[in-house]
């Protein structure tokens, strides 16, 4: 897509694919090696994020009683554990600031300082991730909700959720979270979220560009398509856990 500048020349819109592997590729960088200094002060806001996680701070309960006491979540409230931190960092805010509305996370947010509220995102983000779900058959066109999820509609410029998500929704750290085995009203709603732009958009506006081009039916597709994907934790621990 075009348009044409006040001093006449022509610029060309990104398109929503070409946005998606500029996100991909930021993704990627964000995961460069640090030195021994850095990594022993990460170690530190790491066990600052699990004492406030686990224990609380005053004024906010402790994540776990309702994430679950590996932020593995369940039936009501997503899974933390493993995701990546940059985008947990964004939603913490994005709660403080009221740029994403939550009767019950926004005011726990708003109590945490912008220090509290990174440490936290450190340590979940540290936690095990997800291990790919078992292999299941290629998506066909009659699963509407997996063929998106797997192949997207590229005639209308939509990628398969894959291209950010992962293989089997497991998700790519820093920025793109799990979707495997979350709860389809979750999923559902943060979707209609962004197509109602009641959400923030996300890095380079990927998801309410994806959201707007859905129907409601393939919204409760794509939902409980992830939502199916039983998956576990990964077996090997990442490195810096605490």
């Amino acid at each position: 897509m075009s348009m044409r500048t006040a001093n006449g020349p022509v610029v060309r819109r990104r398109s929503l694919a070409s946005r998606l592997g500029l996100g991909v590729t930021a993704a990627l960088f964000g995961a460069m090696a640090i030195g021994p200094a850095r990594a022993q002060a990460i170690s530190a806001d790491a066990a600052q994020g699990r004492q406030i996680a686990t224990q609380g701070t005053p004024g906010v309960p402790a994540c776990a009683g309702c994430h679950g006491a590996q932020g593995e979540g369940n039936a009501a409230f997503p899974r933390l554990g493993g995701t990546g931190v940059n985008y947990l960092r964004r939603q913490l805010d994005a709660f403080a600031d009221g740029s994403r509305k939550n009767a019950v996370m926004q005011p726990f947010a708003q109590q945490l300082s912008s220090q509290e509220r990174a440490v936290v995102a450190l340590y979940y983000s540290q936690i095990d991730g997800l291990a790919p779900p078992p292999k299941k058959a290629a998506a066909s066109p009659d699963d509407k909700g997996a063929w998106l999820a797997e192949r997207g509609r590229w005639a209308n410029g939509v990628p398969a959720c894959g291209q950010c998500h992962g293989p089997g929704g497991v998700g790519v750290v820093p920025d793109f979270p799990p979707l495997a085995g979350l709860p389809a009203a979750y999923i559902s709603a943060q979707l209609q979220a962004w197509k109602s732009g009641t959400r923030p958009p996300g890095p380079l506006g990927l998801m309410a560009g994806v959201a707007t081009t859905l129907s409601d039916t393939e919204i409760d597709t794509v939902a409980n398509y992830y939502a199916s994907l039983a998956t576990g934790p990964q077996t090997t621990a990442q490195e810096g856990k605490p």
